[in-house]
């Protein structure tokens, strides 16, 4: 799996938010906290904000806010926001992929592996990151050696 800068950052707006709620946060904070790019941040907000991820308010008291509690909003749903379904072959959901003759059951590996992404990006919330206590199978994961390992 590829992580965009792009998805990166806004999990982490979107961190910041949490950790800041129920309060506004200005759009500075959020930059400064996490030193990312303006310009980026600021594109990044407006598709959060169509996603009804987060709320804007205006104003010199406005800013953003989480539009759910921490708790109601997956790490797997802040990704899809901004970059769309999780798995794509090809442009194609994994579901849509057909193959023949000795890659006939490729489809079937494809379809696992976004199951997999589901299993830990749609099943961890903000509220678990932010804690550091993630779901007990995300955690199980992490924990092994072998995860760490590049390859």
């Amino acid at each position: 799996m590829q992580i965009s800068a792009k998805a990166d950052y806004a999990v982490r707006v979107m961190l910041e938010l949490a950790a800041h709620g129920p309060n506004l946060v200005k759009s500075t904070v959020l930059i400064d906290h996490q030193g990312l790019p303006r310009k980026f941040v600021e594109s990044i907000l407006v598709e959060l904000r169509r996603a009804d991820l987060i709320r804007s308010h205006r104003g010199a008291e406005g800013g953003y806010t989480l539009a759910r509690p921490a708790s109601a909003i997956s790490i797997g749903q802040v990704i899809r926001a901004v970059d769309g379904p999780l798995a794509e072959v090809r442009g194609l959901r994994p579901h849509e992929t057909e193959y023949s003759n000795a890659a006939q059951h490729l489809s079937d590996v494809w379809v696992a592996a976004r199951a997999a992404l589901r299993k830990v990006l749609d099943e961890t919330s903000l509220a678990h990151v932010l804690s550091g206590k993630l779901p007990a199978h995300v955690r199980r994961m992490a924990e092994s050696p072998e995860a760490w390992l590049p390859r």
